[in-house]
């Protein structure tokens, strides 16, 4: 996704940080108050880090560091969803799907083989899971389907009603498909309503206290889900990856002073509450005007006896989050003298162990998840820079102890990385400002990366997928136009562009430019699968349109929102069909169906899954021809 800078007109801490006592007393009274849940590492496991030594010493060292903070921390991106400023996902581009063509059904588009990715949609094969989050403006309550998958048997058979204020941020299936995991975030909005504060009066939704959920089920019985663990943090969803058994979950809610005190982070499962004491929690100093508390939460989801492991790190916010199968990296602005800086922190996971390894910072803001990579012990990341009134690109790669290595700086300046993908000792990058410079880096030599050959074409892509080792796949713009590329990288040197594919119409757009999560590729299957929407405006003249010619023009705008089903090969693409879910019978905009937005896409033998909020509809994968369709609400 092209990263965006949120900052919301919504302060989710921030106007109602007097209402924190209050809250939390509710909480403890809801919950209870047992401390002790959870187990976290010892300090010495943690030797790169500071720890508080009580918790006057972090009051003191908020009250020193920290400007009017209780203002500067405006949530997370889940939030933002939740409230309606955006209805994008994290920035997560350009990351490549697992290659599925060895299983009879799709997998999530995942960055890293082995480390599993929340979405909204997952299946084993047998059965198909669904999030739905309909929430816009409104308390509506969000639920999780279980599908049949057989597509002369397909329907519901369970629902797992999640409450209302809840938004899903994903889900994750155990390999065995026992244990169904679903991450979300649930808000208690509050508006001032008269002489006093109201909850659930959405009138002013500008305030609101936030708790992360980590809910597993047991699913072995499908039509009979049971909830076997339930875990709700304190603070905003940040990310989250699942290793073999294990879910590591992100949270961060603001660190400010609130009346002389400080609010801690609190942990609840099930009815056992526990407070993250302030001698546990670690931090490093920063040039920052603003902290959040960040917990890393480590879950073994097949043992419900096993405690959960936490750590509690005070850093200047989170922005992105790369994880590999044994290390946590986390991302997060920050600035000196004018100068912007990306400072990363790096966890150790194995398993049931978090351990704070490293810190380092380079310059520059980082896009997205996808323009980092760890290769060969190495940490490699892209990012753009303004030194002065210049823009330019850099690409670093930093040691196990996030030491510099290796830069390439002052690339393609006056431009901004719009993607970037790592693979192997090979960085594709592509820069924007005219026109789009597709770039081969050579990675080779970690102390010595250098651009290897550049591509210059209209418009730009803001998605790279690796096709094969001599082929990427880029989605992007240009004109206002959807535009798929096959970039020939076989001659690195020498890059070329395939002959594109442009969605025509007045203004095309794919859901899959914003979310990794929406492409669906399968190179064997010859198969692509991206939302699409399609606006034609028409002509109106100046005076509305009264002749019957005007009229009849304006009757031409249209427009349409569905799933584009292309044949790629080495040749390039071609469009098979179309797949919608809206009323067939109304193509103006004003008909359309936010509920019925195709946003995923999935197959399972020969049958195509397109996913919406209010329906899954199957279609035959050969001919595209209808199935049947499977309404959830």
């Amino acid at each position: 996704m092209v990263q965006k800078e949120i900052k919301k007109k919504t302060r989710i801490y921030g106007t109602v940080a007097t209402l924190s006592a209050i809250v939390l007393v509710a909480l403890i009274y809801v919950y209870g108050s047992t401390p002790g849940i959870f187990t976290p590492d010892t300090l010495s496991d943690i030797s790169p880090m500071d720890n508080f030594k009580s918790y006057d010493a972090l009051k003191n060292f908020l009250a020193e560091n920290t400007q009017d903070s209780s203002t500067s921390y405006s949530g997370s991106w889940l939030d933002s969803q939740f409230f309606g400023s955006t209805r994008e996902a994290p920035s997560a581009l350009d990351g490549a799907a697992e290659d599925s063509s060895s299983n009879s059904y799709s997998t999530t588009n995942i960055q890293v083989e082995g480390v599993d990715e929340a979405d909204i949609v997952k299946t084993d094969g047998d059965y198909i899971y669904v999030a739905t989050n309909n929430n816009y403006y409104s308390a509506s309550q969000n639920n999780v389907y279980i599908l049949d998958a057989d597509p002369e048997e397909s329907r519901v058979i369970a629902k797992i009603a999640l409450g209302n204020n809840t938004y899903v941020a994903g889900l994750f299936l155990s390999e065995d498909g026992s244990k169904l995991v679903v991450i979300g975030s649930r808000y208690q909005v509050y508006t001032y309503a008269g002489a006093g504060w109201a909850e659930d009066v959405m009138i002013d939704s500008y305030s609101s206290d936030v708790n992360t959920f980590l809910s597993v089920y047991d699913v072995s019985e499908k039509a009979s889900p049971v909830l076997a663990r339930n875990l709700t943090l304190t603070g905003s969803y940040f990310n989250s990856r699942m290793i073999g058994d294990y879910v590591y979950a992100v949270v961060s809610q603001p660190a400010y002073l609130i009346n002389e005190e400080v609010t801690l982070p609190r942990v609840y499962e099930d009815a056992e509450a526990s407070q993250i004491e302030a001698t546990t929690i670690y931090y490093a100093e920063m040039v920052d005007s603003y902290f959040t508390f960040t917990t890393f939460i480590g879950l073994n989801i097949m043992d419900d006896m096993q405690e959960p492991t936490n750590m509690t790190v005070m850093m200047g916010g989170t922005s992105n989050m790369y994880v590999s199968l044994n290390n946590i990296y986390v991302t997060f602005p920050t600035w000196n003298e004018d100068v912007q800086y990306t400072s990363i922190h790096r966890i150790r996971v194995n398993g049931s162990e978090l351990a704070f390894q490293a810190k380092g910072s380079v310059k520059g803001y980082v896009l997205n998840q996808y323009s980092m990579d760890e290769y060969n012990g190495y940490f490699r990341l892209a990012t753009t820079s303004q030194i002065d009134s210049t823009q330019q690109n850099n690409v670093y790669v930093l040691n196990a102890d996030l030491n510099i290595t290796g830069k390439l700086e002052h690339l393609a300046e006056d431009e901004r990385i719009y993607s970037a993908r790592f693979m192997g000792d090979k960085c594709y990058l592509v820069t924007f400002k005219q026109v789009d410079p597709f770039f081969v880096l050579d990675m080779s030599k970690p102390d010595e990366p250098k651009v290897a050959g550049e591509l210059k074409i209209p418009g730009y892509s803001s998605y790279l997928h690796v096709y094969d080792e001599n082929h990427v796949i880029g989605l992007g713009k240009e004109d206002g136009k959807v535009k798929l590329s096959l970039f020939d990288v076989s001659d690195p040197n020498n890059p070329t562009e395939i002959p594109k594919y442009l969605v025509e119409s007045d203004y095309s757009d794919s859901g899959a430019l914003y979310e990794p999560k929406a492409f669906l590729f399968d190179k064997e299957k010859e198969l692509l699968v991206i939302p699409i929407s399609q606006t034609n405006y028409g002509v109106v003249d100046s005076d509305g349109g009264a002749d019957s010619e005007s009229r009849a023009s304006y009757l031409e705008a249209g427009y349409w929102q569905g799933a584009y089903v292309f044949k790629v090969t080495t040749s390039g693409f071609t469009l098979r069909g179309g797949i919608t879910h809206q009323d067939a019978t109304s193509s103006q905009y004003y008909g359309y169906d936010y509920n019925l937005q195709v946003n995923r896409a999935l197959y399972v033998g020969n049958t195509l899954y397109t996913v919406s909020n209010m329906k899954v509809l199957l279609n035959n994968l050969d001919t595209l021809s209808l199935i049947t369709e499977v309404n959830l609400q």
